[in-house]
């Protein structure tokens, strides 16, 4: 099956429907397109005159349609990291208060608190994972992308990615600066997980 040749726009084989093409006849055209007549003889239009074959199909250009996404500006991924921050803050509050608090009960709010942060900061990263969106990047319309295939990273490599925040912090956190001047937008992160950030609509 061919998708991408505009004479057999449907994939189909040459000849009648569900049946091969046979040697020496011509391809029957796809629906929607002219016939063609034989050699000699005039072909009849219905409503305005042919002329010549089918355009081939070009998928249109602008946002959303092939080529470049727009990529996310350095500051809406500072404000979806704080947002996420927020999130996660909530639980190391009640964290802080156990400790504050002491005793039996603090240490029972202190194992909640850490317990709902490991469990923010996991279903985080599966969400980015398989949405490309955390809350923060949900607030702030933008998703990080496979820059290949503009898919979700995956868990995996969404995982590998924060890891290799590392390498953004490493040197006075001049890589999560790098954005400002990269051409796509990239901290080293994104480099090495080759991932976009863009804005979703």
């Amino acid at each position: 099956m061919s998708f991408g040749d505009p004479q057999n726009p449907y994939g189909q084989q040459p000849g009648q429907p569900g049946q091969p093409g046979q040697p020496g006849q011509p391809p029957q055209p796809g629906y929607g397109y002219p016939q063609q007549a034989p050699q000699g003889v005039p072909q009849q239009g219905y409503g305005y005159p042919q002329s010549g074959g089918p355009a081939p199909y070009a998928a249109p250009q602008g946002p959303g349609y092939g080529g470049m996404p727009e990529l996310a500006s350095w500051g809406s991924r500072v404000l979806g990291t704080l947002v996420d921050g927020l999130v996660l803050l909530v639980p190391y509050i009640i964290v802080f208060a156990g400790a504050a608090i002491g005793g039996g009960f603090g240490t029972f709010l202190r194992l909640i608190g850490l317990l709902a942060v490991f469990a923010v900061a996991i279903w985080q990263l599966i969400q980015e994972g398989k949405t490309g969106q955390t809350i923060g990047k949900k607030a702030l319309n933008i998703r990080l992308l496979r820059e290949a295939d503009g898919q979700p990273l995956g868990v995996g490599m969404a995982f590998v990615r924060r890891l290799a925040h590392f390498l953004d912090g490493i040197i006075c956190y001049i890589g999560f600066l790098w954005p400002l001047w990269d051409s796509k937008n990239q901290t080293l992160a994104d480099k090495v997980c080759s991932s976009l950030v863009i804005k979703s609509n």
